[in-house]
């Protein structure tokens, strides 16, 4: 058990849905906001319009990740949005960050997700590392869990 002040470290993390789970570089993007609404009554003796949250917004999530033979779960998720299949193109997504004896910290849930943009990799023949390819997703919801 950890405690109190432990710091986790960002760099181990697993990411998965529906059948699959990935090795990602990167995850970025898991955010959420809430739209403020300004209201002045026109009857209001006040100069200063009253706030009040609005919708709920989440972030588009970016997932990196090296090409690695015969993978193609991004690519087929992809297509699977593109030609609208009707076995169905929206997933959900959990990302989860690991301690170091890989024990699940917080867990992160993407619901009703999809594939939006699909990044294929830069090439460079000068260049000396992995190819890496990356897609945002998003999603009508994010939940959150920390694990005590």
């Amino acid at each position: 058990m950890a405690e109190e002040g432990y710091l986790v470290p960002q760099f181990h993390f697993e990411v998965s849905w529906t059948g699959v789970t990935i090795v990602c570089s990167e995850v970025s993007g898991l955010n959420s906001e809430i739209e403020v609404i300004e209201y002045r009554d026109g009857k209001s003796n006040s100069f200063y319009p009253t706030k009040r949250p609005g919708l709920q917004k989440f972030g588009d999530v970016d997932l990196k990740k090296a090409i690695f033979k015969d993978d193609q779960h991004y690519l087929d998720w992809y297509t699977k949005v593109a030609t609208r299949d009707e076995g169905g193109y929206r997933d959900t997504v959990t990302i989860i960050l690991k301690d170091e004896n890989h024990n699940a910290v917080g867990t992160w849930t993407l619901e009703n997700a999809w594939v939006s943009k699909f990044d294929m990799p830069d090439m460079n023949s000068t260049a000396n590392e992995p190819a890496v390819e990356s897609i945002t997703v998003v999603c009508e919801n994010i939940t959150q869990e920390f694990n005590q």
